[in-house]
């Protein structure tokens, strides 16, 4: 078994990953009611991502003897995200950016946990983490890139969501392949 610290700090992650697919499910609806299925199917598929993430928290914590039943502190903050009629995709992927951020920075926080108390098994599960959130950010940051690229041009984003479609998105690429 593992200490305790250990297992809440993993918990309290496994919520953050929770809240990130939930806030890419509420980004995914607000993209396809504006008629971006490119975008729609990529922030879809990053949502299962993040709550893939959840769940190789949870199957560790389980496997190394802890429990991985979590009660829910905030149960608002899990709730959808509104996105306002007047929003636009850069602010979307500006707080998709930031989202990546706080969870690499929590992220370290349990590496650095885990070094404290000498858990080498969860210092290294957390590589995963690591090398994951490296990825995350980078693919934020070039998007958001792309879009002020784009500006307010409206063949920009036509061009971008295809873009995404085409080469961003596990269920397109998966179809590519057949």
């Amino acid at each position: 078994m593992f200490s305790e610290k250990i297992q809440t700090g993993l918990k309290k992650q496994l919520i953050r990953e929770l809240e990130s697919s939930q806030l890419y499910l509420s980004m995914a609806s607000w993209t396809e009611e504006k008629g971006f299925d490119g975008i729609c199917e990529f922030l879809y598929d990053h949502s299962n991502e993040e709550r893939n993430h959840m769940l190789k928290l949870i199957r560790y914590i389980n496997k190394r003897g802890g429990s991985a039943v979590v009660s829910l502190p905030n149960q608002s903050s899990i709730l959808f995200k509104e996105f306002s009629l007047h929003s636009t995709l850069k602010e979307l992927f500006q707080k998709s950016f930031e989202q990546e951020k706080k969870i690499s920075s929590e992220i370290n926080k349990l590496v650095e946990l885990s070094l404290q108390e000498k858990d080498y098994f969860t210092h290294n599960f957390l590589q995963w983490y690591i090398e994951e959130q490296i990825e995350e950010e980078t693919l934020s940051k070039m998007i958001l890139n792309k879009i002020e690229l784009i500006g307010e041009e409206k063949i920009g984003f036509y061009l971008f969501d295809r873009d995404i479609k085409e080469n961003y998105c596990y269920v397109t690429k998966k179809k590519k392949t057949r």
